[in-house]
């Protein structure tokens, strides 16, 4: 068997393909997700579809999948009468969906597993998670994440994707519970501006990073396009390590009607810019689809 490097190994040489939007590829397969969990209801109900959804990806460029775990929570799944015994086995098998995905993907090119682990806000359903500042402490917020990050961990993801974190003392608590899991992570704040959600200095946010031999990359994700520019290099600067960058579409979700609305800007141009400022790990997230990933690859790769 060929060694796969390890994603570190992998981004010292190379730019890699992540994928774009979970949700937005299991609806337009025609999937209901209109539902407090999203996406992660579908690895109780359907994780076929979840297979299905990585291998789009795949297949049009991604060499990175981030699993179905975003919304995944013990307390999310409490609230629908699933035991923790039950969810545990749910978190694993959205790192054995991922995987499953890579395996049937007729590529050549070694494919990684990311395991998504999203912010406390997202498991309040509330959109809370574009705000942060949960009058939560660390130490509390460390509570929630580690149970999940340590079954996550198990799983044996390549990566754990600490994803569209609003707040500084978030980062920190991940951090926290990172240290000594034996897996390395990426950490993606959710921004506006030059800020975090949260309306803490970006600078600050990504220097939380810079000291943790467990990240591999940092950056941002579920932004838009354009604040994506600044921070891609700002992170870049602040942490000398590779940045990750995964913004939505452009377009804006509208909490109040549960829908997206203008238009998207997220333009391929924009990628080669990233690359250039230190870009290492590229794609989309929300209402980014298997059509814009395979654009991106193609940026990337030349071809």
């Amino acid at each position: 068997m060929h060694h796969t490097p390890g994603l570190a190994e992998a981004l010292a040489a190379d730019t890699l393909i992540l994928d774009g939007g979970m949700s937005n590829q299991l609806v337009s397969a025609g999937h209901d997700l209109s539902d407090d969990l999203w996406s992660a209801r579908l690895l109780t109900d359907a994780p076929e579809a979840i297979t299905q959804a990585h291998l789009a990806y795949f297949e049009a460029g991604a060499d990175v999948a981030i699993t179905a775990s975003y919304q995944a929570t013990f307390e999310g799944f409490a609230r629908r009468g699933i035991d923790r015994g039950r969810a545990a086995e749910l978190l694993t098998l959205s790192v054995e969906a991922a995987r499953e995905a890579a395996r049937r993907t007729r590529a050549s090119r070694p494919l990684w597993v990311a395991a998504s682990v999203g912010p406390y806000g997202a498991m309040l359903a509330d959109g809370s998670e574009y705000r942060g500042r949960y009058g939560l402490t660390i130490a509390e917020l460390e509570r929630f994440h580690r149970p999940r990050m340590e079954v996550l961990a198990a799983a044996r993801p390549d990566v754990l994707a600490l994803e569209t974190v609003p707040d500084t003392d978030e980062a920190e608590a991940l951090l926290r519970v990172l240290r000594g899991l034996g897996v390395p992570a990426w950490l993606s704040y959710s921004v506006s501006g030059d800020r975090t959600r949260a309306g803490q200095p970006l600078e600050n946010a990504f220097a939380l990073a810079a000291e943790a031999d467990e990240v591999v990359a940092v950056g941002v994700n579920c932004c838009t396009p354009e604040d994506a520019d600044e921070a891609v290099a700002l992170a870049a600067r602040i942490t000398g390590k590779p940045v990750v960058v995964y913004p939505n579409s452009g377009e804006r979700w509208d909490a109040g009607s549960r829908d997206w609305t203008g238009r998207s800007t997220f333009s391929t141009d924009q990628v080669t810019g990233w690359q250039e400022s230190g870009a290492r790990l590229i794609g989309g997230c929300c209402r980014v689809g298997p059509e814009t990933i395979r654009s991106v690859a193609e940026v990337v790769r030349g071809t």
